[in-house]
Protein backbone atom coordinates (compact mmCIF):
# COMPACT_ATOMS: atom_id res chain seq x y z
CA UNK A 1 0.00 0.00 0.00
CA UNK A 2 1.04 3.31 -1.07
CA UNK A 3 1.89 5.97 1.76
CA UNK A 4 -0.52 7.93 0.46
CA UNK A 5 -3.11 5.39 0.38
CA UNK A 6 -2.03 4.74 4.03
CA UNK A 7 -2.72 8.61 5.34
CA UNK A 8 -5.92 8.67 3.24
CA UNK A 9 -7.31 5.75 5.12
CA UNK A 10 -5.59 6.68 8.40
CA UNK A 11 -7.84 9.49 8.02
CA UNK A 12 -10.73 8.17 7.31
CA UNK A 13 -10.50 5.99 10.09
CA UNK A 14 -10.26 8.78 12.60
CA UNK A 15 -13.09 10.55 11.07
CA UNK A 16 -15.40 7.07 11.07
CA UNK A 17 -16.55 7.19 14.65
CA UNK A 18 -17.40 3.88 16.74
CA UNK A 19 -18.10 0.73 14.95
CA UNK A 20 -20.15 -2.39 15.79
CA UNK A 21 -17.27 -4.51 17.04
CA UNK A 22 -18.71 -8.09 16.17
CA UNK A 23 -19.75 -7.24 12.77
CA UNK A 24 -15.77 -6.56 12.19
CA UNK A 25 -14.88 -9.69 14.27
CA UNK A 26 -17.14 -11.77 12.32
CA UNK A 27 -16.06 -10.37 9.15
CA UNK A 28 -12.86 -12.69 9.79
CA UNK A 29 -14.67 -15.52 8.91
CA UNK A 30 -15.80 -14.31 5.32
CA UNK A 31 -12.25 -12.81 4.48
CA UNK A 32 -11.13 -16.19 5.37
CA UNK A 33 -13.53 -18.36 3.31
CA UNK A 34 -12.69 -15.63 0.23
CA UNK A 35 -8.58 -16.07 0.85
CA UNK A 36 -8.88 -19.61 0.67
CA UNK A 37 -11.23 -20.16 -2.21
CA UNK A 38 -12.81 -23.24 -1.40
CA UNK A 39 -15.49 -24.74 1.03
CA UNK A 40 -13.95 -25.34 4.40
CA UNK A 41 -14.60 -27.51 7.38
CA UNK A 42 -15.88 -25.46 10.42
CA UNK A 43 -12.48 -26.14 12.80
CA UNK A 44 -10.10 -25.27 9.62
CA UNK A 45 -12.35 -22.34 8.73
CA UNK A 46 -12.19 -21.29 12.94
CA UNK A 47 -8.62 -21.81 12.44
CA UNK A 48 -7.80 -19.30 9.92
CA UNK A 49 -9.95 -16.31 11.17
CA UNK A 50 -8.63 -16.77 14.40
CA UNK A 51 -11.89 -17.87 16.17
CA UNK A 52 -12.36 -20.96 18.89
CA UNK A 53 -15.01 -23.24 17.00
CA UNK A 54 -17.75 -22.71 19.04
CA UNK A 55 -17.57 -18.89 18.77
CA UNK A 56 -16.86 -19.22 14.76
CA UNK A 57 -20.25 -21.78 14.66
CA UNK A 58 -22.76 -18.93 16.59
CA UNK A 59 -21.11 -16.46 13.50
CA UNK A 60 -22.04 -18.74 11.16
CA UNK A 61 -25.49 -19.83 12.48
CA UNK A 62 -26.22 -15.79 11.92
CA UNK A 63 -24.58 -15.47 8.58
CA UNK A 64 -26.44 -18.68 7.32
CA UNK A 65 -29.69 -17.41 7.93
CA UNK A 66 -29.07 -14.21 5.96
CA UNK A 67 -27.28 -16.18 2.99
CA UNK A 68 -23.47 -14.59 3.56
CA UNK A 69 -22.85 -18.23 3.92
CA UNK A 70 -24.13 -21.88 3.21
CA UNK A 71 -23.32 -25.29 4.32
CA UNK A 72 -23.08 -27.89 2.28
CA UNK A 73 -25.44 -31.06 3.56
CA UNK A 74 -23.07 -33.80 2.45
CA UNK A 75 -19.68 -32.49 3.64
CA UNK A 76 -20.71 -30.05 6.41
CA UNK A 77 -18.21 -27.26 4.91
CA UNK A 78 -18.91 -24.03 4.74
CA UNK A 79 -18.44 -21.62 1.54
CA UNK A 80 -20.39 -18.11 0.41
CA UNK A 81 -23.67 -17.93 0.10
CA UNK A 82 -26.00 -16.40 -2.72
CA UNK A 83 -26.16 -13.13 -0.84
CA UNK A 84 -22.48 -12.50 -0.86
CA UNK A 85 -22.49 -13.51 -4.45
CA UNK A 86 -25.36 -10.63 -5.15
CA UNK A 87 -22.95 -8.01 -3.37
CA UNK A 88 -19.89 -9.38 -5.11
CA UNK A 89 -21.69 -8.86 -8.60
CA UNK A 90 -22.80 -5.41 -7.77
CA UNK A 91 -19.60 -3.93 -6.45
CA UNK A 92 -17.74 -5.42 -9.98
CA UNK A 93 -21.33 -3.56 -12.14
CA UNK A 94 -20.73 -0.41 -9.95
CA UNK A 95 -17.21 -0.04 -9.83
CA UNK A 96 -15.43 2.45 -12.47
CA UNK A 97 -12.09 0.78 -13.32
CA UNK A 98 -10.80 3.82 -14.61
CA UNK A 99 -11.87 5.95 -11.07
CA UNK A 100 -9.93 3.60 -9.46
CA UNK A 101 -6.22 3.61 -11.97
CA UNK A 102 -6.74 7.45 -12.11
CA UNK A 103 -6.27 7.41 -7.91
CA UNK A 104 -3.90 4.65 -7.78
CA UNK A 105 -2.00 6.82 -10.83
CA UNK A 106 -1.64 9.62 -8.60
CA UNK A 107 -0.88 8.26 -5.36
CA UNK A 108 1.83 6.13 -6.83
CA UNK A 109 3.48 8.97 -8.85
CA UNK A 110 3.05 11.34 -5.20
CA UNK A 111 4.70 8.36 -3.45
CA UNK A 112 7.78 7.37 -5.80
CA UNK A 113 7.79 11.09 -7.65
CA UNK A 114 7.91 9.43 -11.18
CA UNK A 115 6.02 10.65 -13.29
CA UNK A 116 3.18 7.48 -13.87
CA UNK A 117 1.41 6.81 -17.35
CA UNK A 118 -1.87 5.09 -17.66
CA UNK A 119 -2.31 2.44 -20.15
CA UNK A 120 -5.53 1.48 -22.43
CA UNK A 121 -5.66 -1.22 -25.27
CA UNK A 122 -7.38 1.13 -27.65
CA UNK A 123 -7.99 0.81 -31.34
CA UNK A 124 -4.35 1.31 -32.52
CA UNK A 125 -2.71 -0.43 -29.81
CA UNK A 126 -1.53 0.57 -26.31
CA UNK A 127 -2.87 4.11 -25.98
CA UNK A 128 -2.09 6.88 -22.85
CA UNK A 129 -5.21 7.92 -21.24
CA UNK A 130 -3.51 9.46 -18.14
CA UNK A 131 0.26 11.08 -17.40
CA UNK A 132 0.26 12.23 -13.69
CA UNK A 133 3.54 14.07 -13.84
CA UNK A 134 5.64 14.32 -10.22
CA UNK A 135 6.81 17.72 -11.03
CA UNK A 136 10.25 17.32 -12.03
CA UNK A 137 12.17 18.54 -14.90
CA UNK A 138 11.78 15.99 -17.17
CA UNK A 139 11.97 15.93 -21.41
CA UNK A 140 9.49 13.51 -22.77
CA UNK A 141 6.73 12.81 -25.32
CA UNK A 142 4.09 11.25 -23.29
CA UNK A 143 0.71 12.78 -23.53
CA UNK A 144 -3.07 11.30 -23.40
CA UNK A 145 -3.30 9.98 -26.27
CA UNK A 146 0.27 8.75 -27.03
CA UNK A 147 0.16 5.46 -28.82
CA UNK A 148 2.84 3.06 -27.77
CA UNK A 149 4.47 0.24 -29.71
CA UNK A 150 3.95 -3.26 -29.57
CA UNK A 151 7.64 -4.51 -29.01
CA UNK A 152 9.82 -1.01 -28.09
CA UNK A 153 7.98 0.21 -25.07
CA UNK A 154 7.37 -1.49 -21.68
CA UNK A 155 3.73 -0.23 -22.03
CA UNK A 156 3.42 -2.44 -25.02
CA UNK A 157 5.75 -5.53 -23.99
CA UNK A 158 3.40 -5.73 -20.90
CA UNK A 159 0.16 -5.70 -23.26
CA UNK A 160 2.30 -8.31 -26.21
CA UNK A 161 2.78 -10.56 -23.00
CA UNK A 162 -0.69 -11.01 -21.33
CA UNK A 163 -3.14 -10.23 -24.77
CA UNK A 164 -4.52 -12.89 -26.25
CA UNK A 165 -1.67 -13.78 -28.75
CA UNK A 166 -3.91 -13.57 -32.17
CA UNK A 167 -4.95 -10.02 -30.80
CA UNK A 168 -0.48 -9.58 -30.72
CA UNK A 169 0.28 -10.55 -33.58
CA UNK A 170 -2.85 -9.06 -35.38
CA UNK A 171 -1.56 -5.62 -33.69
CA UNK A 172 2.02 -6.02 -34.69
CA UNK A 173 1.26 -6.87 -38.05
CA UNK A 174 -0.74 -3.02 -38.07
CA UNK A 175 1.78 -1.43 -36.52
CA UNK A 176 4.43 -2.67 -39.32
CA UNK A 177 2.13 -0.85 -42.06
CA UNK A 178 2.40 2.26 -40.08
CA UNK A 179 3.06 5.45 -42.12
CA UNK A 180 6.49 7.00 -41.08
CA UNK A 181 5.55 10.07 -38.75
CA UNK A 182 2.46 7.90 -37.15
CA UNK A 183 3.60 9.16 -33.89
CA UNK A 184 3.87 6.25 -32.38
CA UNK A 185 6.23 6.05 -29.45
CA UNK A 186 9.01 3.17 -29.68
CA UNK A 187 11.08 1.50 -32.93
CA UNK A 188 9.14 -2.10 -33.33
CA UNK A 189 11.50 -4.84 -32.78
CA UNK A 190 12.07 -8.43 -32.79
CA UNK A 191 11.18 -9.53 -29.30
CA UNK A 192 11.78 -13.29 -28.93
CA UNK A 193 9.70 -15.76 -26.99
CA UNK A 194 11.63 -16.48 -23.78
CA UNK A 195 11.69 -12.31 -23.41
CA UNK A 196 7.43 -12.27 -23.10
CA UNK A 197 7.80 -15.71 -21.00
CA UNK A 198 10.22 -13.50 -18.75
CA UNK A 199 7.78 -10.45 -18.41
CA UNK A 200 5.03 -13.12 -17.50
CA UNK A 201 6.78 -14.66 -14.77
CA UNK A 202 8.23 -11.21 -13.27
CA UNK A 203 5.46 -9.19 -13.61
CA UNK A 204 6.55 -6.25 -15.07
CA UNK A 205 8.60 -5.03 -18.43
CA UNK A 206 10.92 -2.65 -19.39
CA UNK A 207 13.35 -2.21 -22.46
CA UNK A 208 16.67 -1.08 -22.89
CA UNK A 209 17.86 0.67 -24.45
CA UNK A 210 14.97 3.29 -24.06
CA UNK A 211 12.72 4.83 -26.69
CA UNK A 212 13.96 8.98 -25.34
CA UNK A 213 17.89 8.34 -24.26
CA UNK A 214 18.12 8.87 -20.27
CA UNK A 215 14.51 8.39 -19.88
CA UNK A 216 13.90 4.47 -18.58
CA UNK A 217 10.42 3.25 -17.93
CA UNK A 218 8.68 0.11 -16.35
CA UNK A 219 5.35 -1.29 -16.60
CA UNK A 220 3.38 -3.37 -14.93
CA UNK A 221 -0.53 -4.90 -16.34
CA UNK A 222 -3.74 -4.71 -14.03
CA UNK A 223 -6.40 -7.41 -14.49
CA UNK A 224 -10.03 -7.72 -14.05
CA UNK A 225 -11.90 -10.68 -12.34
CA UNK A 226 -11.64 -12.76 -15.48
CA UNK A 227 -8.21 -12.56 -15.13
CA UNK A 228 -8.22 -10.31 -18.76
CA UNK A 229 -5.20 -7.42 -18.82
CA UNK A 230 -7.67 -4.13 -18.73
CA UNK A 231 -4.58 -1.49 -18.54
CA UNK A 232 -1.42 -1.43 -17.70
CA UNK A 233 0.59 1.60 -15.59
CA UNK A 234 4.38 3.08 -16.32
CA UNK A 235 6.44 4.69 -13.85
CA UNK A 236 8.62 6.99 -16.01
CA UNK A 237 11.99 8.91 -14.89
CA UNK A 238 15.04 9.85 -15.38
CA UNK A 239 17.84 7.30 -15.42
CA UNK A 240 20.12 9.22 -12.87
CA UNK A 241 17.19 8.70 -10.50
CA UNK A 242 15.15 5.46 -11.87
CA UNK A 243 17.63 2.91 -12.48
CA UNK A 244 20.08 3.18 -8.61
CA UNK A 245 16.63 2.30 -6.96
CA UNK A 246 14.88 0.24 -9.92
CA UNK A 247 14.96 -3.21 -7.89
CA UNK A 248 14.62 -2.02 -4.29
CA UNK A 249 12.41 0.84 -4.54
CA UNK A 250 10.07 1.42 -7.33
CA UNK A 251 9.25 -1.34 -8.88
CA UNK A 252 8.18 -3.33 -5.83
CA UNK A 253 5.95 0.16 -5.32
CA UNK A 254 4.52 -0.57 -9.18
CA UNK A 255 3.96 -3.96 -8.66
CA UNK A 256 2.28 -3.35 -4.93
CA UNK A 257 -0.19 -0.97 -7.22
CA UNK A 258 -1.10 -2.75 -9.92
CA UNK A 259 -1.71 -5.52 -7.93
CA UNK A 260 -3.86 -3.80 -5.69
CA UNK A 261 -5.61 -2.49 -8.48
CA UNK A 262 -6.35 -5.83 -9.37
CA UNK A 263 -7.52 -7.03 -6.54
CA UNK A 264 -10.28 -4.58 -6.54
CA UNK A 265 -11.14 -4.94 -9.54
CA UNK A 266 -12.34 -8.48 -8.70
CA UNK A 267 -9.03 -10.05 -9.64
CA UNK A 268 -7.72 -13.42 -7.37
CA UNK A 269 -4.05 -13.57 -6.86
CA UNK A 270 -3.12 -16.64 -6.91
CA UNK A 271 0.59 -16.79 -6.38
Amino acid sequence: MSLATTKRRGAEHKSEGRGVQSIELGSRLLQALCQEAEPMMLKDLAKVAGFAPAQAHAYLVSYKKIGFVEQHPETGRYSLGPFAVDLGLTAMHTTDPMELAHDTVQELSAATSLNVALVVWGSFGPTVVQVQESGSQINMNTRPGTVYSMSGTASGLVFSAFLPEKEVKDSVAREKRDPSGSGRVGVSRFVPRREIEQIREQGFATVDPPPVPGIHAYSAPVFDHTGQIVLAITIIGQDHYLEPSAESDFIPALLEATRTLSVNLGHRITS
